[in-house]
């Protein structure tokens, strides 16, 4: 059986920082406790270790091995990574080690990425599970399991006591995180599919559709309060920042629209699909996109859209970016992670990234 390993870097002196949430730097956590983090920005402003410096001197840590692939995201939460895996299970990881605390067997593959809250895992699984489950962090003991219509590889978001989540049956759903009873759930269309995470930001739920539209729903009541149409499928997980949603789609750009109207602000042109999720942060939009011939990292301006650089790397980018303390982090496929500087180096009038990590992820 091909064997596929959840790997950790760390810098050459030891010491590892996973120093995760947006909170003032005097209550950091050291927790990401779901796919787009809290703020649903996918950055972190509390680290304070690893920088554009000495980025480059990160090596392996521990890797674990495991027995299929992994298109989970781990959470990180109090010194343990939570991820899923094609093979079926959840594992709960020593942050620190790589020992494996416990393993969860799901009813199928686990490609969402679990979500971490008041000591309970959620996730979802597909290819036939059909499930959004919840187990005890500290046991992997489960609590209870919702089944759907479909696959559900959308990673949830967990407020306020509810899981936000979608399916391929093309639904949005809102469960109660205590007991998985059905809130509300949201059709998006008929022989259609949310492979999308949710993100919430003021009572509101912005996912996007295999329809090609961008929702907005009211996060009580799961009634529709606007849509925008793209182009193609949106598999892409909208950020929320400053009243405005960042969302890709496969017809080959990033949209920037209005969060209270879904009006266009302006929209940007890849070379080919955006599946992976924005991470926006000081006023710069970061994604990848799965360009056939040029596989780019870019940055664009977040108010305007324009490009400030792009960097090639040697396949499609389907990972999605984080910022964390100068530094952009993604995974391509490739075989590499990479490390980009957010701020060295002006080239044709913009940025560009001046380190890149080349580690494999395999």
């Amino acid at each position: 059986m091909k064997r596929i390993s959840v790997m950790v870097l760390a810098l050459c002196a030891g010491f590892m920082s996973v120093a995760w949430g947006k909170q003032p730097a005097s209550t950091c956590s050291n927790n990401w406790s779901e796919f787009h983090r809290s703020n649903m920005e996918r950055w972190n402003p509390c680290e304070k270790v690893l920088n554009v410096n000495n980025v480059d001197n990160l090596v392996k840590k521990w890797r674990h091995d495991i027995g299929n692939g992994v298109d989970s995201s781990p959470a990180v939460v109090n010194g343990v990574v939570y991820v899923g895996s094609d093979d079926q299970n959840v594992y709960a990881l020593n942050a620190r080690t790589g020992a494996n605390l416990w393993t969860y067997r799901a009813s199928g593959p686990v490609t969402a990425s679990p979500a971490v809250a008041n000591g309970v895992v959620y996730a979802g699984s597909g290819n036939g599970g059909n499930n959004v489950f919840a187990v005890n962090a500290h046991t992997g003991v489960e609590l209870w399991s919702y089944t759907t219509g479909n696959s559900v590889d959308s990673s949830p978001a967990v407020v306020n006591g509810v899981v936000y989540t979608g399916s391929h049956d093309g639904n949005v759903y809102a469960l109660n995180a205590s007991t998985g009873a059905l809130m509300w759930n949201f059709a998006t269309g008929i022989n259609t599919y949310v492979a999308s995470s949710p993100a919430v930001a003021k009572g509101v739920i912005y996912v996007g559709s295999g329809n090609g539209n961008v929702y907005a729903l009211n996060a009580s009541t799961g009634a529709q309060l606007w849509s925008y149409t793209t182009g193609g499928y949106v598999d892409s997980s909208p950020a929320i920042v400053n009243g405005v949603v960042y969302v890709g789609s496969s017809d080959n750009h990033l949209y920037a629209l209005k969060a209270n109207t879904g009006a266009l602000l302006w929209s940007y042109t890849t070379g080919y699909a955006v599946n992976s999720s924005p991470a926006v942060a000081n006023g710069v939009v970061y994604v990848g996109s799965d360009d056939y011939h040029t596989h780019n990292v870019h940055a664009l301006n977040a108010h305007t859209g324009a490009k400030l650089w792009s960097f090639t790397t040697g396949y499609s980018v389907y990972s999605s970016p984080a910022v964390v303390n100068g530094v952009v982090y993604v995974g391509s496929d490739d075989g590499k992670l990479y490390a980009f500087s957010l701020r060295h180096g002006a080239v044709n009038g913009g940025l560009r990234p001046d380190s890149s990590l080349k580690a494999s992820h395999r």
